[in-house]
């Protein structure tokens, strides 16, 4: 359950390669502040969420940059399903995103803003999933050849 935290997160020791070429300082798809559960200290902490190009990056700060360096990142495509979890936590805007190894619960400061994190997170997910889906066809085809 922590190797996805940790090959997510990797928060201090980060590198450029793990962003695969992502400008996560312009033009996100979502941005917002959006509070997360601590993976091994399990504290709730406010984080500046940031959704682009497939990844979702979290930042302590809402002024990012390009020499910000986020404090985690989740692969989209990793994610199989994003849904509300207010029943799960017992909390007003509470949501989930899961992977085949573990659940991740945010929450949000509306009901609003949960449900346009829920869409554009649900949205990249299809896009994610469509993307890998082609490239494969694609391989395929191309060897047949």
């Amino acid at each position: 359950m922590a190797s996805l935290w940790r090959a997510v997160v990797g928060s201090a020791n980060a590198g450029a390669d793990d962003y695969d070429g992502v400008e996560f300082w312009g033009a996100p798809e979502r941005a917002g502040w959006l509070t997360k559960q601590g993976e091994y200290i399990k504290t709730w902490r406010r984080r500046w969420f940031v959704l682009k190009q497939g990844k979702l990056f979290w930042f302590k700060e809402s002024t990012v940059t390009r020499a910000s360096r986020p404090r985690g990142v989740i692969p989209v495509a990793d994610c199989l399903t994003v849904k509300g979890a207010e029943d799960v936590l017992n909390r007003q805007f509470a949501f989930e995103l899961s992977t085949r190894s573990e659940t991740m619960y945010f929450i949000a400061d509306s009901e609003k803003e949960k449900e346009d994190w829920i869409n554009s997170i649900g949205r990249s997910i299809v896009q994610q999933s469509r993307s890998v889906t082609d490239s494969e066809v694609l391989d395929y085809d191309s060897r047949k050849g």
